[in-house]
């Protein structure tokens, strides 16, 4: 039960509450703790998520120019800015450990659906108010931090899923996200309940396709045809 004064954010986290319990106990994500996850299928999520970034760091840039204050602006210009450091780092690191060549990633297709999280991401932003596009994005932030930090203590015997788990799991991501939180708190209490329903519809698509980009990566997600 919520309390009658809690913060926006606690409203969104108690509306997706059962698909990141569905999140959770996938056994994509189950397997990065267990070391049950295969090499091939952590290297298909690795190549799909340098993709992504790419649209999500797009995405953010959309944010910034469409934020109402500096503070806004700069923030997610320097999370875009990152976001494409994220996927230059994975070329350096997790690619040459999974026998990756950067070329593979330059020239891979996203899978079915990685791209619809894709193309809700930049209609979110570019096609609708800057708070429903905060809203779409969020996810991407917030469920990483909450399985990383569920994650974490369990840690991981493949030392390449244990990186993974520090890196969102630590205190650096933490305060990335609570940034985006605050943020989204703020907004929230100038906008109207219908504007703020709207908010959560986008939090709670999101969030679905957080469930389905592992579940493509679990089965080596390709086109039919």
């Amino acid at each position: 039960m919520l309390r009658p004064d809690a913060q926006f954010t606690d409203r969104l986290w108690n509306a997706i509450l059962p698909i990141y319990d569905a999140i959770l106990g996938h056994p994509f994500v189950t397997g990065l703790t267990d070391g049950r996850l295969s090499r091939d299928r952590f290297a298909f999520y690795v190549v799909q998520d340098a993709v992504y970034l790419r649209t999500f760091a797009r995405a953010l840039s959309v944010l910034a120019s469409t934020a109402p204050d500096s503070g806004a602006t700069s923030m997610f210009n320097r999370h875009a800015s990152d976001a494409i450091a994220v996927e230059q780092s994975l070329h350096e690191g997790f690619l040459a450990e999974l026998g990756l060549h950067p070329q593979q990633v330059d020239e891979a297709e996203a899978c079915p659906n990685a791209r619809a999280y894709c193309d809700f991401l930049m209609a979110s932003t570019a096609c609708h108010p800057f708070h429903e596009g905060l809203a779409a994005v969020l996810p991407c932030y917030w469920i990483y931090q909450r399985v990383g930090q569920q994650l974490l203590p369990k840690g991981s015997p493949d030392p390449l899923y244990q990186r993974w788990l520090e890196t969102y799991g630590g205190e650096q991501f933490d305060e990335v996200v609570n940034q985006v939180l605050r943020l989204t708190d703020r907004i929230a209490e100038t906008l109207t309940d219908e504007q703020r329903a709207r908010m959560t519809s986008r939090f709670v698509v999101g969030t679905r396709y957080e469930w389905m980009f592992w579940d493509g990566a679990y089965h080596l997600q390709r086109w039919p045809v």
